[in-house]
């Protein structure tokens, strides 16, 4: 097959397992299946230069943007009338029964009031626009309603939007960008800087210009109208709907149709009760009448169209004393202020302690020790404190950021918006937390290692340095709970065992910001030794695959770090002594051969042969093409055998493979 038609087909073939995986929730292949047809044809465009607009390897989200353009909607985006009460929704329907009895006496022959309920997302409102040939052209913010901000890179990075729609007429379909509660607590685990909720996240994200970040966040996305589409229009907000599902564009589960107001009560009542058991945001419910002729004539007002109106939910906010400011060290050691609070109920919570977030936000708002405070609680995150009660300032203390680490009592420093201890290593907080990294499977490997551990031996032993962890004696282990003459004997000699750790392990133990498994190895392949690391120039380190600037400069100031270097000189003193191997090449009949792997084989795995190969002096690839000079063939092997049946490439068995070796 020509390799331009094989690109075709296979962003056909991936995004259709995409739109299976992400918006049906059925997928029909493997990971791995996947894996592997999406390596193949990264591969491809590689060399073949020839990337389609609509193409999966476009999601990856890897540039930093100069700035956002400006985008005008081709039709505006209303804001939507906001009841608060159900009074409020009573009246309006009222007007609306009235309007088609009024249009009907006059000849009109409307429908009886049908409407449709919707949850309303608290989110970031997104505007996609495809073109003639199905492809997404532009995706925009709301921005005033009629010009928005072009994030057509940000929202590609959302997997569950299609870039490419079975479509021949232009049109534009809204929806919202949100972030759910497990994307959260994911990109929180391991961010230096946590968010604060789910609707920042998903905003701030889709308003970053490095979009590698907004990558990070894994957002999702709900579609629920279409405000503008060359041709046939709808007759119906259902049919509309329907329209937006069979385009493959992620929707709701939830849509409800009612015809009165007993029904209306009901589904508000009903979203309400479930509202803090979703794993999104809502504020409430958008109901709307369905016959689209309705719509028409009703019209809009300056601001709101009169079709439509959200019921809001209550706030969850609250009102009590702010009693005192405490301040905590986290993982990153970020210092950052917590408030205590006059306990108050809240969503059926009692609330003690609420978010601060940082100074700047805390002078914003104006929050001060003793005054009377604004509390909001969302899902299940941990209560905001949104404002203050300007009548209760007087007298009131301001808040002010203690010089010194609340935990070890080391000097703190500005960084951005945050404060931070420098005290990395015998900071008690940070000290935990890099023994636990140091000693982990990945990095020492240090057996029968738990932060209840760490947290004992900084606690009773005063263990102030990952180097003290070699310094450790039985005696003392004993007297730690839980901890007999075996379990600290077993320790010792899992402490004894990790002083050979293989380079690019110890680099990741040591804990260097940004720096993964998988870059410590690239460093290490790059520089091959300690020195050479610790010596790496800036423009070298960029070199490396997969390191960038950010992660350069990480490198460059962690080894200026005065502490840092002590540390490591004080651990190969006590006999650590990490080692670097470069592979041999070993000639062989591989030497100098492009070798693809395919199919499942039975005494290798991917990393295993691959690893082998290259040993063996041979290049792999993911693809097959005229310069394969061997494919390697398992069981279930698929297209790339066909392939290289097809341009008569030799295959040979996992047999054939080992004879030859």
């Amino acid at each position: 097959m020509d390799k331009k038609l094989r690109i075709e087909e296979l962003v056909e073939i991936l995004n259709r397992y995409a739109y299976e995986y992400y918006s049906l929730d059925k997928p029909s292949v493997t990971d791995k299946e996947y894996d592997v047809l999406y390596d193949e044809l990264k591969a491809l465009e590689l060399e073949m230069g020839y990337v389609l607009p609509y193409s999966p390897t476009q999601r990856v989200g890897d540039v930093v943007l100069e700035g956002f353009s400006k985008y005008t909607h081709k039709a505006r985006l209303w804001s939507l009338d906001k009841a608060q009460s159900f009074d409020e929704i009573v009246d309006w329907h009222n007007r609306n029964l009235k309007f088609v009895q009024e249009m009907n006496s006059r000849g009109e022959n409307l429908s009886p009031l049908k409407y449709i309920v919707t949850k309303k997302f608290d989110g970031l409102t997104i505007n996609l626009t495809y073109n003639e040939d199905g492809i997404l052209d532009v995706a925009a913010t709301r921005g005033t309603g009629e010009t928005g901000e072009n994030v057509t890179a940000q929202v590609k990075t959302i997997k569950s939007i299609p870039l490419k729609i079975d479509s021949s007429s232009v049109f534009e379909i809204h929806g919202e960008a949100i972030m759910t509660q497990e994307a959260f607590d994911r990109y929180n685990e391991v961010s230096e800087v946590p968010l604060k909720n789910l609707r920042n996240g998903a905003a701030g994200a889709l308003r970053n210009l490095n979009v590698k970040e907004t990558a990070r966040r894994n957002l999702s996305a709900f579609f629920y109208d279409v405000g503008y589409k060359e041709g046939e229009g709808f007759r119906t907000y259902e049919e509309m709907l329907s329209f937006i599902k069979e385009k493959g564009f992620p929707m709701d589960d939830y849509i409800k149709a009612c015809t009165t107001l007993e029904e209306l009560q009901n589904e508000i009542k009903y979203i309400e009760e479930i509202r803090f058991d979703l794993n999104y945001d809502i504020d409430g419910v958008v109901i709307a009448i369905d016959d689209m002729r309705t719509r028409e004539l009703l019209g809009y007002t300056v601001k709101f169209p009169k079709w439509a109106i959200a019921y809001k939910f209550e706030a969850q906010e609250a009102t009590t004393k702010l009693l005192d400011v405490e301040w905590n060290v986290g993982r990153s050691g970020r210092v950052g202020p917590t408030a205590i609070l006059d306990p108050v109920e809240l969503a059926g919570v009692t609330v003690k302690r609420a978010t601060l977030n940082n100074m700047d936000d805390i002078r914003r708002k104006g929050v001060k020790i003793g005054a009377d405070v604004f509390v909001r609680r969302s899902n299940d995150v941990i209560p905001e404190i949104m404002g203050v009660v300007e009548s209760t300032l007087e007298g009131a203390v301001d808040i002010n950021v203690p010089e010194n680490c609340p935990s070890c009592g080391s000097h703190l420093v500005l960084d951005g918006a945050h404060y931070f201890c420098e005290n990395t290593l015998s900071c008690k907080p940070q000290m935990v937390k890099s023994i636990v990294h140091f000693a982990s499977r990945e990095a020492m490997n240090i057996e029968g290692f738990s932060e209840k551990t760490a947290e004992q031996l900084f606690e009773k032993l005063e263990i102030r340095s990952i180097a003290d962890l070699y310094k450790l004696n039985k005696d003392d282990l004993i007297t730690l709970e839980k901890f007999g003459p075996k379990k600290a004997q077993n320790l010792l000699d899992a402490v004894e065992r990790s002083k050979n750790p293989e380079l690019y392990r110890f680099i990741y133990a040591l804990g260097i910001p940004n720096v993964g498994v998988k870059t410590a190895k690239d460093l290490v392949n790059t520089f091959k030794s300690l020195d050479g690391l610790k010596e790496a120039t800036f423009e070298r380190l960029v070199g490396v695959n997969d390191v960038g600037d950010i992660v350069a400069k990480c490198v460059l100031e962690f080894f200026k770090e005065e502490k840092v270097l002590s540390t490591i000189d004080e651990l190969l003193n006590l006999g650590v002594n990490p080692w670097y191997e470069e592979k041999e090449v070993k000639e062989s009949a591989f030497s100098g051969k492009t070798v693809v792997v395919t199919g499942t084989l039975t005494k290798y795995s991917r990393g295993e042969i691959k690893e082998k190969l290259e040993s063996l002096g041979a290049k792999v690839s993911g693809s097959v093409s005229k310069k394969t000079d061997y494919v390697i063939a398992g069981e279930e092997a698929g297209s790339k055998l066909t392939k290289a049946n097809e341009l008569g490439i030799t295959v040979l068995s996992e047999d054939d493979f080992e004879s030859m070796i």
